[in-house]
């Protein structure tokens, strides 16, 4: 029995596939017999441990039919080459035999370590390796493929991976990321096109991973990087646009410039992509006031409006409205002050001081470009939060969603709308819709995880809560939304785990471990939290303390803080028609008049939800 690499392979079908390449190639059997039953060994053993039916897929994502083809070409264009110059110079015949021999043998072994290995951006590795790395997570919301799988409509997709900074002092991380953020952003309003989002995209920054593996992640055909090396005045931008099935480079092109420039290449970068993947191009003229100075200090705004904490929103406050100084007519800027206070409120600003800003700025922005999709949805969920109005704000969602139907957040907060006025299948086509556009984002999963809890189905719920985990286990901004599904599934253990995890980088007890401990019976160590959290001098949505109260069975508590919501404007007061921890009020006429007065239909609301803490969601 012939073993090759600890597996044994019948001799019989290794002689049926040498007797096969014999009649393609006799010229290999003989002394060479050995040689060429090995290698057919090695391919028929690695053979077996696939999908006969992929077996030829495999080839493909293995790259072995290029290298083939490769190797045949270059290998025939060194035989004529020998064919012809040995004669000349008198070269002994054996030599040129030799070389031949070499090259006709050079092809199974090429063929095998082609199956074996990879060429990667970070050397050779074995692609076994490289498939154990990509199935290291136990949570994928996409089923895994080895590459994207090439499509058969009209719909091309690509993700923008951010430009590295190539720069001497490697200090303009900001403008290469913002260069990187534009053409993603021209390219999102290209139809027929889907780009994934930027939060997917740059969560690769930095990280050790393979084009093709980020392709399979988000679920593109096409991956554009580059770099961009900035000196003074003058920019050096590297463009690479590649095709994730094969590997090979589609186009790419490095443009010089001044820094007045930057506009016509980041036009030219957007051109040659949509040219290179037959699309039509729609692209609207940039403002011609567009000042460079001005647009510098936005991008160093914008790079901070992308993060999460205080400071670095407040310090993005400061690059937008610098920038504005320089030029008014900046419309961008005007969203990016929309952006930072939307995401200041609540979580570090009072509603009432916070939303009145992000109106301003928004109206400020769409005067000046009705076109800004992101800046309708601001506005649109301003109108929601300060003005309860439902109707107005569907509307601003749905012109943002015309504008750029293949954006993250106009059918991020449509998803949230339509789930809180308890239109569920409306509310999940727009939540999978995010899921496609932005796979690999913590506050989409983490979204998904809750509007899937809300709706009572439970292992979606765990996918995308625990897949969030996943993408940033560090994850401070808020309590992970999985803990709330660990609690209603009755996995008390695992939910006060991961609260208190949280509390130990907030040094902080939230209110979701406060519930939890209610539902436990624990009420002394509840009550312990809620007092905390009230005492606590900043601002706290009052609806999340009114929730602690129900899980404690105080409905008159509860009422005086959902009326303190009220006044105060909680973003999330909204939510308390779907939440499962609301769920004892539900058959309360008290909390159905608040509801209606928040604009709200409590009987649609109410309709096949979920119960409360600690108890079994709806059957999916």
């Amino acid at each position: 029995m012939l073993s090759v690499r600890g597996r044994s392979a019948e001799p019989s079908k290794v002689l049926r596939s040498v007797r096969r390449l014999d009649r393609v190639s006799p010229y290999l059997i003989g002394r060479d017999a050995a040689l060429t039953c090995v290698v057919l060994a090695a391919i028929y053993v690695h053979r077996k441990t696939v999908n006969p039916k992929k077996f030829f897929s495999e080839l493909k994502r293995r790259k072995v039919y290029s290298v083939a083809v490769t190797y045949a070409v270059v290998g025939w264009l060194l035989v004529q080459v020998v064919t012809q110059v040995f004669p000349p110079f008198e070269i002994p015949n054996w030599a040129e035999r030799l070389v031949i021999l070499t090259i006709v043998l050079g092809f199974p072994i090429a063929f095998v370590l082609a199956w074996v290995y990879d060429f990667t951006r970070h050397g050779i590795k074995r692609t076994s390796d490289l498939d154990a790395a990509k199935t290291d997570s136990k949570i994928d919301i996409v089923e895994p493929t080895a590459v994207p799988a090439r499509r058969t409509s009209s719909e091309r997709s690509i993700a923008v991976l951010p430009f590295s900074d190539l720069s001497s002092g490697r200090d303009h991380d900001y403008f290469s990321d913002g260069i990187a953020e534009e053409i993603l952003s021209a390219l999102a309003k290209i139809e027929g096109l889907r780009v994934a989002a930027r939060r997917s995209s740059f969560w690769f920054k930095g990280k050790d991973a393979e084009l093709s593996e980020i392709a399979q992640k988000l679920n593109v055909e096409h991956v554009l990087e580059g770099s961009v090396r900035r000196d003074s005045n003058r920019v050096r931008i590297t463009a690479e646009l590649i095709d994730a099935w094969d590997g090979f480079t589609v186009w790419s092109e490095t443009f010089e410039r001044e820094l007045q420039g930057i506009f016509a290449v980041q036009d030219e970068i957007t051109r040659a992509i949509v040219d290179a993947l037959k699309l039509k191009l729609e692209i609207a003229a940039a403002p011609a006031s567009k000042s460079t100075e001005a647009y510098d200090i936005y991008l160093r705004g914008l790079f901070f409006s992308d993060k999460s904490t205080e400071e670095a929103l407040r310090r993005s406050l400061e690059f937008f409205e610098r920038a504005l100084e320089k030029d008014p007519r900046l419309s961008g800027a005007w969203t990016g002050i929309a952006k930072a206070w939307l995401w200041l409120a609540d979580a570090y600003v009072r509603p009432l001081e916070a939303y009145p800003k992000v109106r301003g700025a928004a109206i400020k922005a769409i005067e000046l470009d009705e076109t800004d999709a992101e800046a309708h949805v601001y506005l649109g969920e301003v109108k929601r939060i300060l003005d309860w109005d439902l109707n107005a704000s569907a509307a601003e969602f749905r012109r943002a969603v015309e504008l750029e139907p293949n954006s993250t957040p106009p059918n991020y907060f449509s998803a949230r709308l339509h789930a809180i006025r308890g239109e569920q299948e409306l509310a999940l086509d727009f939540l999978r819709r995010s899921l496609a556009i932005d796979p690999a984002s913590l506050w989409v999963n983490n979204f998904a995880c809750e509007l899937y809890r809300y709706f009572g189905f439970r292992e979606e719920a765990l996918a995308a809560g625990e897949w969030a985990l996943q993408l940033d286990p560090g994850f401070l901004y808020r309590e992970p939304e999985v803990a709330a599904v660990y609690r209603d599934t009755r996995r008390f253990d695992e939910a006060v785990a991961l609260y208190k995890r949280t509390e130990h980088f907030t040094g902080k007890s939230g209110p979701g471990l406060a519930v939890t401990y209610a539902a436990m019976g624990d009420e002394e160590s509840a009550h312990r939290i809620l007092d905390a959290l009230i005492a606590t001098p900043r601002y706290k949505p009052a609806d999340v303390i009114a929730a602690v109260y129900v899980a404690l069975g105080k409905r008159d508590e509860a009422s005086e803080w959902l009326e303190r919501a009220c006044r105060e404007r909680s973003a999330t007061l909204h939510h308390i028609g779907i939440m499962p921890e609301f769920a004892s009020l539900r058959g309360d006429p008290y909390f159905a008049a608040i509801l209606k007065r928040i604009g709200l239909e409590p009987e649609k609301v109410f309709l096949n939800r979920p119960g409360g803490p600690g108890e079994p969601p709806l059957p999916d």
